[in-house]
C-alpha cells in the first residue's frame, strides 16, 4: 500500500504536489509518507491481533526522529543495533521498555547505556556476548534481560548480503548448540535474566515459505525453552518484503494486495500461515519489521543535470548518486524511476539513470526504459524509505539531503539539508 499517485498529471504524495516540493526545498531530496507508515503499522498489528503481541519497528531501515515518533505515537516498540539507535529512540518519544538490542558487537559503553534506560531486552548472538554482559551487569548492580538469537539455519532465498538465517552468516548462535548455551548461561550467569529466544532470517522475503519453514522448526525449540527457563516472548524477526514495482496509474491502491500473483507475500497469507503455529506456545510475539513499514512509504527525487548520448549508451545524468541512495550499487536493488510530469504519451527511451559521483558503479537504474527526459525535468525514485538516507554519506564531500514528511497536504521538513559547513565540524587543518 502507497499514497503516491498521479493528480492533474503531476506526481503527489498524499495530497501533496512533490515537483512543488522539489523546487521549494532542492533536490536531491527525501519526501516520506506519514499516512503510508501509519496504515503498514496498523494493518500489521491487526493482522497479528490474535496473538500478544509487540511490534518492534527495525531503526536502521529509516532512523529519521519523525518516523520514529510517528511508530511511537501509534504503540510501537523498536529494534536497534546500536547504542546511537537508542538515542534516536529516546529522543523521538519511544519507550526503551518497548526496544529489543539486536547486533553482534555490542560494546561496553552501549551495553552499559542499554542497561541504564531500562531497555527490554538484549538479543545476545553469541555466548561471548552473554558472559560480557553478565559481567558488565554485574559491575553496574543490575540484572540484564537477555534473549538468545539462534540462527535455524534456514534459506531466506533473498540477496546473499541481506540473508542473516544460514549457518555460514554471523549472526545467532546454531541451532543444535541453543540448549547447551540456555543452561549454562542459567547455571553461571547470575546477573542474566532470561526472557525469551529470537530469530531473523534475512530481509526483504516475497515469499511465505521460508517464515512457515523457520517457524515450524524453531517453535518446539521455544516450547523446550520455555518449560526450562519459563521464558515470556519468541521473538520472530522482520523480513516481510515489499513490492519495488508499483502502479501509480489509479490514485493511491493497494497494488501489492491486488497483485498476488506478482508478489506472493502478502499480511494475508503471512498472517494464515504463522499465527495458527505461534497462538498455542502462550508467548508474547515479537515481530520487527522495518523495509516493510517504511519501504514504500518514501521517494528521493532528483533532477535531471544533462543527458550523454554516446555510441554504447544514453545517459541521464541526475544530482542524487551513490551517497544519497547506495542501494542500487550495494545490493543491485531495482527502484522503479518515474517523472514527477505524467509522460502525455507511451514513448520510451533505454536509459542509464546515473549520479554525479566519480565512480562507475554510480548509478540509480542500468538498462532502464523511461519516458524521455531533458535537463531541468524532475524524477522520483520510488520505494526509497527504507535504507536510502539511513545508509547515505558524505562521499565525494556532497551534503546530505534534506528529509521531508507529508501528511495530506502539510509538508514539514524533518531534516535540514547539510551544508558544506555542516560535513567539515569537527575536521582540523
Amino acid at each position: 500500500m502507497h499514497l503516491f499517485h498521479y493528480q492533474n498529471a503531476r506526481l503527489h504524495c498524499e495530497a501533496t504536489d512533490l515537483q512543488t516540493l522539489a523546487e521549494k526545498h532542492g533536490t536531491p531530496l527525501y519526501v516520506y509518507s506519514k499516512g503510508t507508515i501509519t496504515s503498514h503499522f496498523q494493518r500489521l498489528d491487526e493482522a497479528l491481533a490474535p496473538l500478544n503481541h509487540l511490534i518492534c519497528y527495525a531503526v536502521k531501515a529509516n532512523s529519521n526522529l519523525a518516523v520514529l515518533s510517528t511508530i511511537a505515537k501509534l504503540g510501537g516498540g523498536f529494534d536497534i543495533v546500536s547504542g546511537g539507535e537508542l538515542f534516536r529512540v529516546i529522543k523521538a518519544g519511544g519507550d526503551p521498555a518497548k526496544c529489543t538490542f539486536a547486533g553482534v558487537g555490542k560494546t561496553r559503553a552501549e551495553i552499559e547505556y542499554a542497561l541504564q534506560q531500562g531497555i527490554y531486552c538484549f538479543n545476545a548472538e553469541s555466548e561471548a556476548e552473554l558472559r560480557y554482559i553478565n559481567l558488565v551487569a554485574g559491575e553496574l548492580g543490575k540484572k540484564a534481560p537477555v534473549a538468545v538469537r539462534v540462527n535455524p539455519n534456514v534459506d531466506a532465498k533473498t540477496h546473499a548480503k541481506i540473508t542473516t538465517g544460514k549457518s555460514e552468516n554471523k549472526f545467532g548462535i546454531d541451532f543444535d548448540q541453543i540448549l547447551d548455551v540456555y543452561d549454562r548461561v542459567a547455571r553461571e550467569c547470575p546477573n542474566l535474566v532470561i526472557k525469551g529466544l529470537q530469530m531473523h532470517i534475512g530481509s526483504q522475503l516475497t515469499n511465505v515459505d521460508p517464515f512457515v519453514e523457520a517457524v515450524r522448526k524453531v517453535v518446539p525449540l521455544v516450547e523446550q525453552i520455555k518449560a526450562e527457563h519459563r521464558i515470556e516472548f519468541f521473538s520472530i524477526g522482520g523480513g516481510i518484503g515489499i513490492n519495488y514495482r508499483q502502479s501509480l496509474d489509479s490514485g493511491p491502491a493497494t497494488w501489492w494486495e491486488e497483485n498476488p500473483e506478482a508478489h506472493p507475500l502478502t499480511l494475508k497469507t503471512y498472517a494464515e500461515a504463522i499465527v495458527p503455529q505461534l497462538q498455542p506456545l502462550g508467548l508474547r510475539i515479537l515481530c520487527e519489521p522495518g523495509r516493510f513499514m517504511v519501504g514504500n512509504a518514501g521517494v528521493l527525487l532528483t533532477q535531471v543535470l544533462y543527458e550523454k548520448r554516446g555510441s554504447a549508451k544514453t545517459f541521464k545524468i541526475v544530482d542524487a548518486g551513490m551517497n544519497d541512495l547506495i542501494r542500487p550499487t550495494l545490493y543491485e536493488g531495482w527502484h522503479q524511476i518515474v517523472p514527477l510530469k505524467q509522460p502525455a504519451s507511451a514513448a520510451l527511451e533505454k536509459v542509464d539513470v546515473v549520479g554525479p559521483i566519480c565512480e562507475s558503479g554510480d548509478f540509480l537504474a542500468q538498462n532502464r526504459d523511461l519516458p524521455p527526459v531533458a535537463g531541468g525535468d524532475y524524477l522520483a525514485v520510488l520505494s526509497a524509505g527504507a535504507y536510502g538516507f539511513t545508509m547515505a554519506s558524505n562521499y565525494n564531500t556532497r551534503p546530505m539531503p534534506a528529509e521531508i514528511l507529508v501528511e495530506g497536504s502539510t509538508a514539514r521538513v524533518v531534516r535540514g539539508r547539510q551544508t558544506l559547513e555542516d560535513v567539515l565540524k569537527g575536521e582540523t587543518p
